[in-house]
């Protein structure tokens, strides 16, 4: 991985962007585009960053969701502590003890979740999960009025995890917050850079989409702005390389290449679409993996059954412990999956097109 995509991933999982509050990540995306990107955005904040080619058509999606797992505050109690909603999946299990950033109308507020001590529980209590409607904020408030007055924090204003990118002593395992779905944006903004010297027969769309980790909202009005042929996900996969995990829940590997989805919980990949980037990798010996999710959805669920439906595939990087706030993913397995979509963006002309969708 180079220089400038490692500080590219670095600015994209540091910044911070909850459901239905993206700008931030959206400006970071902005910043690293490569020259003469045409910009577009639909109406909910979604960016649509078009790159053409040889020509106008086939038009090729490739959506990466900006916006992460996160929170909102729901009250302020008279002593100053704060009760948040969450924004997506958290399971509870990984919410507390963690250090949050609440994005007050002064300012950042850094805070950290807490619950009652295990001192003070029962026995029975001790051994109950404890659940995120116990938990709160702790902000450092002496009370209600100095943490809305003097810290700015109002119901309604999005929290995120507080967590910084970094590596393991294996330099190629980067950790960090987000990369469900940062990685998919880092993805988009790679392959426009690397077409920007090549040809290619087609025009391509990197689109980072909102609000998709509560229910894939700016993908289905992206659709609409670029109403597309072919749509190709790029996201975050589960890495199943870890102790708990059965074979049959997840095999994928980090270091094994990108993930080929054939099934996710909102979409089954179209066969002659995912058919023909297997051909693709395996033509240019790029290692790729094969895997399926039965639960969860990525931003292919909408678009795929956009007006008369769109061939599409979920292609994800292998990341362990998604939905926390910090997971692991190899930087081969992102370089490979760049390689991936660019020469399988480069052979997808008319003809291929219209093989894929059954009009040859």
């Amino acid at each position: 991985m180079n220089k400038a995509t490692l500080a590219m991933l670095k600015e994209l999982t540091e910044a911070h962007g909850a459901p239905g509050f993206e700008e931030e990540i959206q400006s970071v995306i902005k910043k690293h585009l490569p020259p003469r990107t045409r910009i577009e955005y639909d109406r909910l904040g979604s960016i649509v960053c078009k790159k053409e080619g040889a020509k106008p058509e086939p038009r090729i999606m490739i959506p990466g969701h900006m916006d992460e797992i996160g929170f909102m505050v729901k009250m302020i109690t008279g002593e100053g502590f704060i009760k948040f909603a969450p924004l997506g999946g958290w399971p509870d299990q990984v919410v507390l003890s963690q250090r949050v950033v609440i994005r007050g109308s002064k300012g950042d507020v850094p805070g950290l979740v807490g619950s009652k001590p295990p001192h003070l529980m029962s026995l029975e209590d001790r051994a109950k999960l404890v659940k995120k409607e116990e938990m709160f904020i702790d902000v450092g408030a002496k009370d209600k009025k100095e943490a809305t007055e003097k810290l700015g924090i109002r119901v309604g204003d999005p929290i995120a995890p507080d967590s910084p990118f970094g590596t393991l002593k294996n330099r190629k395992l980067l950790v960090a917050k987000a990369w469900d779905d940062r990685v998919g944006c880092g993805l988009f903004v790679d392959l426009l850079k690397a077409l920007q010297g090549q040809d290619h027969p087609n025009t391509v769309y990197g689109v980072g989409t909102v609000q998709e980790e509560v229910g894939t909202r700016g993908a289905k009005t992206c659709a609409d702005v670029v109403n597309p042929d072919i749509c190709i996900v790029v996201e975050s996969g589960i890495a199943g390389d870890m102790p708990g995990m059965k074979p049959e829940e997840a095999q994928a590997k980090l270091g094994g290449g990108p993930l080929i989805y054939v099934l996710d919980g909102g979409m089954i990949a179209h066969r002659r679409l995912r058919d023909f980037v297997v051909r693709v990798a395996e033509k240019k010996k790029i290692p790729h993996q094969f895997s399926l999710m039965e639960g969860g959805a990525t931003d292919g669920r909408p678009i795929h059954v956009h007006a008369r439906g769109v061939p599409a595939l979920f292609i994800g990087v292998p990341v362990r412990y998604i939905h926390c706030h910090a997971g692991i993913l190899n930087a081969d397995d992102y370089d490979h999956t760049v390689s991936l979509l660019v020469e399988t963006v480069k052979r997808l002309d008319a003809k291929a097109v219209a093989e894929i969708t059954g009009g040859a």
